[in-house]
């Protein structure tokens, strides 16, 4: 439901789009899969988003695969025609093997976008969670994502929603809408799914309203 609201927000300001497809090279994967291995070895610790922008050049090898990733968050801004994709997990909590194939699938998307967009084109990746599990506004602790993603590509709780929302206030009007939301309900508990469903209906009709009252007046 966080995933559909969030969708639905970004529509305001961006281009949302959910899979990418196009173009990737035998070396382009082979230079990832690399990469990856020296994140898992710690070989480079901390990472950066500096270690991949290699995939930036276009191939000059004619043997190219086409293969098409579906995105959680694949997002063009409508003022800046900037590209960014981002996966989302709702508490972040990833083991090891999953870390690693979030940063692949993301990495893959990369190189796609990179092989077949302008080459001034700015595109970025980012690993996303709904809240922060050790309380918002404290230090985010997932090691094992950390040893893949670096403090800049990460977006978590505040900075997503601030992020999608396109406002520094967005996290907070998320939390003040969802208050408002929930007391329109007759329900003193949450009872069954179909509730829950339906509260966050009415949480995204409210947010979708709010924020498109907000950009009449930027």
């Amino acid at each position: 439901m966080l995933e559909k609201m969030a969708i639905n927000i970004a529509k305001l300001s961006y281009e949302v789009r959910q899979n990418v497809e196009g173009p990737l090279s035998l070396k382009q994967t082979q230079d990832m899969a690399e990469l990856l291995e020296k994140y898992k070895r710690r070989e480079i610790t901390p990472p950066s988003a500096d270690d991949y922008q290699f995939l930036r050049v276009k191939p000059a090898e004619q043997s190219l695969v086409t293969k098409r990733h579906d995105s959680d968050y694949y997002l063009i801004d409508k003022d800046t025609s900037d590209n960014y994709l981002i996966e989302l997990k709702i508490g972040g909590d990833l083991d090891n093997k999953k870390a690693r194939s979030e940063k692949e699938a993301l990495l893959e998307q990369f190189a796609i976008l990179s092989n077949t967009l302008p080459k001034e084109t700015n595109i970025k990746v980012f690993f996303a969670t709904a809240y922060n599990r050790f309380g918002e506004g404290k230090p985010w602790k997932q090691e094992r994502v950390r040893q893949y993603f670096s403090d800049d590509e990460l977006l978590i709780g505040k900075d997503f929603w601030d992020f999608v929302c396109k406002s520094d206030e967005g996290y907070n009007i998320v939390l003040e809408a969802y208050k408002e939301a929930t007391k329109k309900l007759k329900y003193e508990k949450i009872k069954t799914n179909f509730a829950v469903f339906k509260n966050f209906n009415n949480l995204s009709h409210f947010l979708n309203s709010k924020f498109e009252n907000a950009h009449q007046y930027d």
